[in-house]
C-alpha cells in the first residue's frame, strides 16, 4: 500500500516534533556589511568560503567579510582590511559558525589590502582596487 505510514510524520513534520524549521537564509556580504555596500572584489579561502570586499559609494567606505560555504560548528575565522596610505585598518577574528566581520574603513581613492582566514587557510590581497598597481593575491595553509 502506498501513502504515509502510520505514525510516520508527513506533511513537512519530523517524528516526535512540530514542523521543520526552514533552513536559515544564506549569509551574504550585504547581510554582513549592509545593503548599500556593493561587492567589488572577492577571493576564495580554499574550498571553505570567500572573503568579500564591498564598497559604499555614498560614504566612501569599504567593508570586508569572510563567509563560510557551509556554516556549522564554530571555527577560527578572521577578516581584515588595511589602507596603507592612511594607516587605517579594521578587522574581526574569533571562533564563528558562519562569518567574520564586518570590518569598515574609509577607502575612497585609495588602494586597499584585505583578506581573511577560515581554519588553517589564510588569504590576502595587497594593492587592490586601485588603477595604478596590480594586486597580489596569496593563499597560505598553516
Amino acid at each position: 500500500m502506498w501513502g504515509p505510514t502510520p505514525g510516520g510524520g508527513g506533511g513537512g513534520q519530523q517524528r516526535g516534533g512540530g514542523p521543520r524549521a526552514p533552513p536559515p537564509p544564506p549569509v551574504t556580504p550585504q547581510g554582513v556589511c549592509g545593503n548599500a555596500y556593493k561587492t567589488v572584489n572577492s577571493v576564495p579561502v580554499g574550498s571553505l568560503g570567500t572573503v568579500y570586499l564591498t564598497y559604499n559609494s555614498a560614504n566612501g567606505k569599504n567593508c570586508v567579510a569572510t563567509i563560510r560555504n557551509n556554516p556549522g560548528s564554530a571555527k577560527p575565522m578572521s577578516t581584515y582590511i588595511y589602507v596603507p596610505a592612511t594607516d587605517d585598518w579594521a578587522g574581526d577574528d574569533g571562533n564563528f559558525t558562519s562569518y567574520a566581520g564586518p570590518g569598515y574603513v574609509y577607502g575612497k581613492g585609495y588602494c586597499v589590502s584585505w583578506g581573511g582566514s577560515i581554519a588553517n587557510v589564510y588569504v590576502s590581497v595587497d594593492n587592490s582596487n586601485c588603477a595604478s598597481l596590480k594586486e597580489q593575491r596569496t593563499t597560505e595553509i598553516r
